[in-house]
């Protein structure tokens, strides 16, 4: 007679090759969001208690170094009023223009002298101008 053990099968099951796999991932993905770079202006915004929203606006910003954008592209001043109109078209505005504003985002150390050409050339184009602030 041959007896002889019947091989049995193992049920365990090693989770250290996926735990290698998930740090590996997690790795690879803080490395990549520390490498995106958003497309944003850098502004600190004077602050204030009220909150305004346009319902159609064209967002224009000027930076500490005197930089104009116009939906994040930089424009010089001389064709601001272009960009701003060329904006206007590009989303289509329905109805009245002057139910259309221009929201203004300036940096805290920017002069007044600034906002106030941006605002001539808003009351020029028959716009309305909120200025945008961070919240206190």
């Amino acid at each position: 007679m041959n007896l002889r053990g019947r091989s049995k099968v193992t049920t365990e099951f090693s989770m250290s090759s996926m735990t290698d796999l998930i740090f590996l991932l997690l790795i690879f993905f803080i490395i990549t969001s520390t490498m995106v770079n958003p497309n944003a202006i850098k502004l600190l915004l004077p602050k204030s208690s009220t909150q305004t929203r346009a319902p159609q606006s064209v967002e224009v910003a000027i930076d500490a170094e005197l930089r104009f954008y116009v939906k994040n592209k930089e424009v010089s001043f001389e064709l601001l009023p272009n960009a701003i109109n060329q904006e206007l078209n590009n989303i289509k505005l329905k109805g009245d223009r002057e139910e259309s504003a221009i929201a203004l985002s300036a940096d805290k150390s920017v002069p007044v002298e600034q906002l106030v050409k941006v605002m001539n050339i808003a009351r020029d184009l028959k716009l309305k101008v909120i200025l945008r602030t961070g919240r206190e």
